[in-house]
């Protein structure tokens, strides 16, 4: 047995707690477990344990079997001098601290059933590993789970946004443009995208946010995407115009070769991503600020309302003419800024200014957002499990990857339940 289960089952405290001894014959009451170590060190910190008549405050140190104290050379370690009870699943001789000392141990008792639906949890190569025992659990307690889950992954989430706050000196409107220009990418062509937007600062597009024709030449200019083969008049304008900015403001272009179009739909082409890009920054000024300012999901959807220049109508590529179409960002790609870069960055802006009301207003905009269309979404699904909101398809998104992909039952709620269930087959 894995010494991860019986941590969990000292943590949880799942063991027969009445009548419990050290091998000793000494009595033992667990007044606290203490706290979980996940560093170097004894298993369990500041526990307090009452052995016969003495109550011990102190370090506990679990194992599968005794002698595993000597083979993780504890006994010369003063670190575990520490330990007042070792706990142990099977007895196999004493243990000992660095002075000679001998330190009680306890053998540990728990139900069967954990440990056999433990091993099912991670033997089983179902989608997830309580696919078969979910429907057990209930509902409330799932959703629960959810809520702590949504937190858990607009944390992360922020963790790339502080990086980028700490590299543009705290800069709220550069790391935003950043972060969204990412999100533009739309996967694919995500980190390309964010390399373009650190090769061209804000404050550059700024100087001309009121010429589309201009912020064209120079997204696309600094893209690498005006190459000499282009013989498309509008494209041959964009290089002569960009030429001139990119010495003017000491551009450096990334290489175009970067941008990915193999298996993508033209839509989503980075041109068309890079015109509608353009587009927003045309229209809008200091896009981050008025989000703030207007936390509201109607309003923020409105800001990304805006039509790429004439030229895209008919374009998805340079020098190659289509059937004319409007090139509006579509709203599941709305969907999708608001839900990866608008609402983590307001999430930790709020974090940041230690407000909790526009927290909380950032956790319930995704109440207001479409849970997203995916494999993984979809499977949840299958199993009973559905989605009502982004606010859900986030938090099962959040499951699936960290703890079912990872198997780290032993850190999922669901997986205690599952866990302390008595077997149905």
């Amino acid at each position: 047995m894995k010494e991860s289960i019986l941590h969990y089952i000292w943590q949880n405290k799942l063991f027969t707690a009445h009548n419990l001894c050290t091998t000793d014959g000494e009595s033992v009451e667990i007044i606290d477990v203490g706290k979980y170590n996940t560093d170097a060190g004894p298993d369990f910190f500041n526990a307090k344990i009452k052995i016969a008549d003495t109550i011990w405050a102190g370090n506990v140190e679990i194992h599968t079997c005794s002698t595993d104290w000597i083979k993780h050379n504890h006994h010369s370690d003063k670190a575990y001098d520490s330990v007042i009870l070792h706990v142990v699943q099977q007895i196999d001789g004493d243990v000992f601290r660095m002075d000679g000392d001998k330190i009680p141990q306890l053998k540990l008792v728990y139900p069967k059933e954990i440990e056999t639906n433990y091993e099912q949890l991670i033997s089983d190569k179902k989608w997830i590993p309580c696919a078969d025992k979910i429907n057990l659990v209930p509902h409330i307690f799932i959703q629960n789970w959810k809520n702590a889950l949504l937190t858990e992954r607009l944390e992360a989430k922020t963790h790339a946004i502080e990086l980028l706050l700490a590299e543009n000196n705290q800069h709220w409107e550069e790391a935003f443009y950043i972060t969204l220009a990412r999100n533009f990418g739309f996967g694919t062509n995500s980190q390309v995208f964010e390399s373009l937007a650190k090769s061209l600062p804000i404050s550059v597009l700024g100087k001309h946010k009121d010429n589309l024709f201009q912020l064209e030449a120079l997204l696309f200019g600094t893209a690498g995407l005006l190459a000499e083969e282009d013989t498309d008049e509008y494209a041959l304008k964009l290089k002569q115009e960009y030429n001139f900015l990119r010495s003017k403001f000491a551009l450096n272009p990334i290489a175009g070769s970067q941008w990915k179009l193999l298996r993508l739909r033209p839509d989503n082409f980075p041109h068309i991503r890079i015109a509608q890009f353009a587009a927003l920054i045309h229209s809008s000024s200091k896009l981050f600020s008025k989000i703030v300012e207007n936390p509201d999901v109607d309003f923020i959807r409105t800001l990304f309302l805006c039509e790429p220049s004439a030229y895209w109508k008919t374009h998805f590529l340079f020098a190659t003419e289509s059937t004319t179409k409007t090139k509006k960002l579509g709203q599941s790609s709305v969907n999708g800024i608001l839900i990866n870069t608008v609402i983590p960055f307001l999430f930790y802006y709020a974090s940041q200014k230690r407000s909790d009301e526009l927290k909380d207003l950032a956790i319930q905009m995704l109440e207001k957002v479409p849970a997203e269309r995916n494999s993984i979404i979809s499977a949840w699904q299958t199993i009973g499990i559905k989605s009502e909101s982004a606010y859900d398809s986030q938090a099962l998104l959040q499951l699936k990857k960290q703890y079912c992909d990872e198997k780290k039952c032993l850190r999922c709620r669901i997986g205690h339940k599952v866990l302390t269930l008595k077997l149905t087959n």
